[in-house]
Formats: C-alpha cells, sequence, structure tokens
C-alpha cells in the first residue's frame, strides 16, 4: 500500500479501512481496478462502500482529465498553411515529449477550446495525407473515426401502459415529447432521445427497413393469409400482426385487390424509403414534434375506425432519434425506448439486440401496484440478462416503479394522509422488488446487489407536486444519475487520446531513425512477435481447454432436458396450439411472438444448457481481459 491510497482513504473519512487496503496491498494502480466484489470485500459496511465508491467515481473522473491534460501540452499551430509533411513529426514531438511542452491544465482552459484546437491539427495533417499508400488511407479512416462520439446508452424497458415516455418526459422537463396515455396505442419502433448539439430545434431523425425486408415481410404475409384457416384467424398472433401492419399501411386496400404493394402510389409521403434514405422532421416545438412522429412510432389497436384514408408508416420504421435542444443533461447521454424485448423482423431485432448489448444502464420500467409480481416485467429483465450481463456493457439495472401517486380509495383522506400512505407503500414494493431480486438466480449470476437499484417514482407528481415534494418523487435521483453519467463522459478526452495515438504513429512512421535501420528494427519486431505470439498461443490453449470441459458438460446436459424445454416452449402452458406455434417458429428463423407477449426464442431455449455452462467460466474470463469498466455507479 502506498501513501495515496492511505490519503485518499483519510481525506474521505474512511480511515478505519486503511488497514484492510493495506493487508490487500492495494495501491494507486490498482485502486483504479477495483470491481464491486472486491470492494465488497474490503468494506463490509454498506455506508461507508457507498460513499468510497461515489469517491473513487469521481477520482476516476479527475484523473481522465488531468491525463488529456497531459496529452494536450503546447498546442502546434495549424496558422501555417504551408507546413511540409516532416513537419508532422514535429507536431507529434510536441504534444509528446514532457521537455518541450508546458503542462496545460484542464481547470485552466476551457474544454471546449482544447477540442477545438486539436481538431484544428487533425485536420491540417488529415489534408496532408494524400499519398495513396495503405498507411496513409488507415490514418485518413482513422481521423474521421475521431468525430464519432460514442456515447452512453441507457435501455427503458417495460410493457405497454408501464409509463415509459411519461417517465422520459419528465426526466427531460419535455411534458408532451413523447405521446403517451392512450390505452389503444403502443410504441411500436426504437426511440432514442438525446441532446441536439446542432440546432435549436426540436428533429427526428427516422430510419427505415430496407425495400428487401419489407418486400420479405410482405412474402410471408402472403403465405400466413392464404394458408389460415377462418377458425385459427382470431387466435393466430401472427395473423393479427400481419393484418395491423397492412391496414396501417395500405389501408382496407390490401383487403380487395392487391397486385403491387411496392407501387411508388403508397409511398409519397415517405419517397425516402424508396430511395433508402433517412428521413428527417424538423419542428419548433416539443408539441409539433410529437403529433407529427405518431405515424413513425405508434401502432394502435383502433386505427381502422373512421381513419381509412391515414397512412401509419411504423411498420416500415427500424429507429427514430429524437434530438431535443437545450438538453445539457443528454449531451453525451441518450435514452432507448425499447418496445418489448426484440421483433420478428430480422433487420429490427438485430438492432435491438446490438443497442441491449451497448447500454450501460437498463431500466426496467413497471407500475408500482404489482411491481413484485410483474411477470412480464421479469421475463424482460430474464430474457436481456445474457445480452446485457458478461456480453454487453450493462453495469447497472435501475428497476424503476412507475404512478407511485395511484392510491386506491383515496378520496376520503387528506392530503398528508395520502403523502403517508404513499411514502408507505414506497418503501414495501421497494423492499418486495429486492426480495424478488435475490430469488431470480438467472439475473444474479450476471449482477450483484449493489449493481441493481430501485426507484418509486411520480411523473405526475413531479410535474404538479400535489401531494409529494419533488424529491420524493425519486426523478431528481434519476436525473442526477444521467447527470452523472453524462459528466463522466468527456469527448475532449476520448479526441485527444485518439489524436496523440495517429499523432504518435505518424511521428515513428516518419522518424529518420526507422528508416536508416530498417532491416534491424524488422527483425526486432519480428522476434518481439513470435514470443508474444507464444504467450498467447498458450493462454488460448487453456483457455480453449476450460471453455471445451464446460461445453461437453452442457452437451450431455442437453441431451437429457432438450424434450421437456421443447415442449414447454411449444406449449406455453396451453393445451392447445402446439402446431401453430411449431409453424410459427419454423418460418420465422426459431423466434415467435405473440401479439401481447413476450418473444420467445427457441435457439436460445435449446442453446440454453450450453451457455449456462459457460457462464462462470466467461466471467472469469472477461474479468480477467477487461478488469475496468467505464464507470462504478
Amino acid at each position: 500500500m502506498d501513501d495515496f491510497v492511505r490519503t485518499k482513504l483519510v481525506e474521505w473519512g474512511l480511515s478505519e479501512w486503511v488497514e484492510k487496503f493495506e493487508d490487500q496491498e492495494i495501491d494507486k494502480e490498482s485502486i483504479f481496478d477495483l470491481d464491486d466484489r472486491e470492494i465488497e470485500n474490503l468494506i463490509t459496511k454498506a455506508g461507508p462502500r457507498v460513499k468510497f465508491k461515489k469517491k473513487l467515481k469521481l477520482l476516476k473522473c479527475e484523473q481522465e482529465h488531468e491525463e488529456a491534460a497531459d496529452v494536450v501540452q503546447v498546442l502546434p499551430s495549424t496558422s501555417d498553411t504551408g507546413k511540409r509533411k516532416s513537419d508532422l513529426q514535429s507536431d507529434a514531438s510536441r504534444l509528446q515529449s514532457p521537455a518541450k511542452r508546458q503542462r496545460l491544465s484542464m481547470s485552466g482552459f476551457p474544454e471546449s477550446i482544447i477540442l477545438s484546437d486539436v481538431k484544428s491539427i487533425m485536420t491540417f495533417v488529415h489534408a496532408r495525407l494524400n499519398d495513396e499508400d495503405k498507411l496513409s488511407a488507415f490514418l485518413r479512416k482513422k481521423i474521421s473515426d475521431l468525430e464519432t462520439d460514442k456515447r452512453e446508452l441507457v435501455g427503458v424497458f417495460g410493457k405497454t401502459g408501464a409509463g415509459k415516455s411519461s417517465l422520459i418526459n419528465a426526466i427531460i422537463k419535455e411534458k408532451n415529447l413523447l405521446p403517451s396515455g392512450s390505452v389503444n396505442a403502443c410504441t411500436s419502433v426504437m426511440i432514442k432521445v438525446e441532446a441536439n448539439t446542432r440546432s435549436l430545434k426540436y428533429e427526428a431523425e427516422i430510419e427505415f427497413i430496407t425495400k428487401e425486408e419489407w418486400k420479405d415481410e410482405l412474402w410471408s404475409f402472403r403465405q400466413l393469409l392464404d394458408n389460415n384457416e377462418n377458425q385459427e384467424k382470431e387466435d393466430n398472433d401472427d395473423y393479427r400482426d400481419a393484418v395491423e401492419k397492412l391496414s396501417a399501411l395500405y389501408g382496407q386496400e390490401w383487403r380487395r385487390s392487391f397486385e403491387n404493394p411496392m407501387d411508388s402510389k403508397y409511398f409519397k409521403e415517405i419517397p425516402e424509403f424508396l430511395q433508402s434514405r433517412r428521413k428527417i422532421l424538423t419542428c419548433e416545438s416539443a408539441n409539433e414534434l410529437s403529433a407529427k412522429c405518431i405515424k413513425y412510432t405508434r401502432s394502435d389497436s383502433k386505427q381502422e375506425e373512421g381513419n381509412e384514408g391515414k397512412k401509419w408508416f411504423w411498420p416500415l420504421v427500424k429507429c427514430v432519434t429524437v434530438k431535443v435542444p437545450n438538453k445539457p443533461l443528454l449531451q453525451h447521454v441518450t435514452l432507448v425506448d425499447l418496445p418489448g424485448n426484440g421483433d420478428c423482423n430480422k433487420c429490427r431485432d438485430q438492432m435491438w439486440k446490438g443497442i441491449v448489448g451497448d447500454c450501460s444502464t437498463v431500466w426496467i420500467v413497471t407500475e408500482i401496484n404489482r411491481a413484485a409480481a410483474e411477470k412480464e416485467a421479469w421475463e424482460i429483465l430474464e430474457s436481456v440478462s445474457s445480452l446485457i450481463g458478461n456480453g454487453g456493457e450493462c453495469q447497472q439495472i435501475h428497476f424503476i416503479c412507475t404512478k407511485s401517486d395511484l392510491l386506491d380509495d383515496s378520496d376520503d383522506l387528506s392530503s398528508a394522509d395520502i403523502h403517508d400512505q404513499i411514502i408507505k407503500r414506497n418503501i414495501q414494493a421497494n423492499d418486495g422488488v429486492r426480495k424478488e431480486f435475490n430469488k431470480r438466480s438467472k439475473i444474479k449470476k450476471h449482477f450483484t446487489d449493489d449493481s441493481f437499484k430501485v426507484f418509486t417514482v411520480s411523473s405526475k407528481e413531479f410535474l404538479k407536486g400535489k401531494h409529494l415534494s419533488p424529491e420524493e418523487t425519486e426523478i431528481p435521483k434519476l436525473q442526477g444519475f444521467l447527470q452523472e453519467l453524462n459528466d463522466c463522459h468527456s469527448e475532449t478526452v476520448n479526441y485527444v487520446y485518439g489524436a496523440y495515438g495517429i499523432l504518435s504513429l505518424i511521428q515513428g512512421a516518419n522518424s529518420r531513425g526507422v528508416k536508416v535501420k530498417k532491416g534491424e528494427a524488422y527483425a526486432e519486431l519480428e522476434r518481439i512477435m513470435i514470443l508474444q505470439l507464444d504467450n498467447v498461443n498458450n493462454e488460448m490453449e487453456d483457455t480453449y481447454t476450460a471453455f471445451k470441459k464446460c461445453l461437453d458438460d452442457g452437451v450431455e446436459k442437453s441431451k437429457c432436458t432438450f424434450g421437456e424445454k421443447l415442449k414447454i416452449f411449444l406449449y406455453r402452458g396451453r393445451n392447445s396450439g402446439f402446431c401453430r406455434v411449431l409453424k410459427c417458429v419454423v418460418e420465422n428463423g426459431g423466434v415467435h411472438k405473440p401479439k401481447n407477449g413476450t418473444l420467445i426464442n427457441l435457439n436460445m431455449k435449446l442453446a440454453s444448457c450450453l451457455t449456462d455452462s459457460i457462464d462462470e467460466e466467461f466471467r472469469k474470463f472477461r474479468k480477467l481481459c477487461f478488469p475496468v469498466r467505464k464507470h462504478n455507479f
């Protein structure tokens, strides 16, 4: 243990834990690599542990900013447009060599100025890379990639009517941005909500599925409609889904005469679909944008009644990105409203899985009255646990109980009594959800108690404040979480690190010493590479052996259980419908999504013994290879 760790623990009021850290030889380097379980072993009391994690998170942010400041020293001027290509080496040296630079403190210069200066350097470098060799092409691509800022994704799950849209609206203080409140309508496509950093307008970017993908769906619909007997139609979820999509886009015309469904007359309002382009909507207000977006995002079970002439385009939409002005809370954070838990359309389902895997936090939204017992909420969480756990970026699960202000038989109660009952139920709901979480072994093997948090919120009370203070609605807690997530993400830090790596590579490539001793350098690099490859091969052989043993055990278990798993999957607790479910599964590549149910995936069900068998080994492997996650909220 070094003085750095001891000093920090004393500063943070955690001096009683110094001896424990010293016993475990925690130093300045290793303290930043501690995961949740290691912290729990070091600090056994919940209160000090929470304080330590919060302080450590802030320390990590400070360190990132200081390291970026080390990279950005006296910035090379780009005013001299006559620089030769060889001058790029000098630029890299001045960014790299401590002897030739003056330390630039992040606290002394705004990040916007630093970012602007470094971007100017890289623009100049990009313009001078005119050679057609592979290295120049590689460097040009890397410089272009610097402009792509990786955002923090927060996935928002929940069944229709759980209050997801109202929750998002309240958090970002835009009451009418996402439509909510209709019992007949539901969000049918993925919606991303982020800050508009380039304009003061409200914008929506609509991404469509491809024409080929829609043709494939039309073919599937035709087979389904032609082969369905009348007595099966009423209970067939896939049949109703096909009818809903065709009626949304084509009205009643598809029932009468339907020779060319790809005719341009059906897509006059969305020529972008036929042109394979994205459609951009720009508005002055949230209300206006919301009204324009509905036909691209919402399905309505009663849309046929009195709306024969109205077009609904959600069946063709892959994703809608809503950009809201003046929202610093979302500068580096994107809220992703995810419909259900997947999609039978392969394109949308692939995007859904990709987004879920990239979420650093997942919000499971359900109504408070049955939060602990809400089957669908827990099914959604279990179904995505493998995507967001071992194979994904997720660090936190937030179980959000909405509509905490709604009470039964509250007409005769005073405001004070209503307040007390709401608080009492919030506590009960919190305890109930945590107990249920502890019973869910499938989820717990991916996430610890520290990574699971429960919130009891009321969007209505946050906006009106009739019975609860803003803090008691817990909306400010979620806003604070997003703010911390946003603050710890620095576009400047990411860009500067990337620029430093590129300039260092250019400096090495242009080094006169390397050119003179090219043969010697090549031989030395080859020797080192062979040595390191041997080490990699040895590690891979050990890993292969460990995983093979696990998979062999999983195969044996699969042989004994696959029949029962298949039976449970196909019958789904019913005594009828076997053939219909099997047919849908075969036609959709192993997946089936009942109209108002959870997506079921036969492939994942049959492979579950194999994936379960490697879970523990995979966690060990992931921890070894990727010991540090981006945040530790």
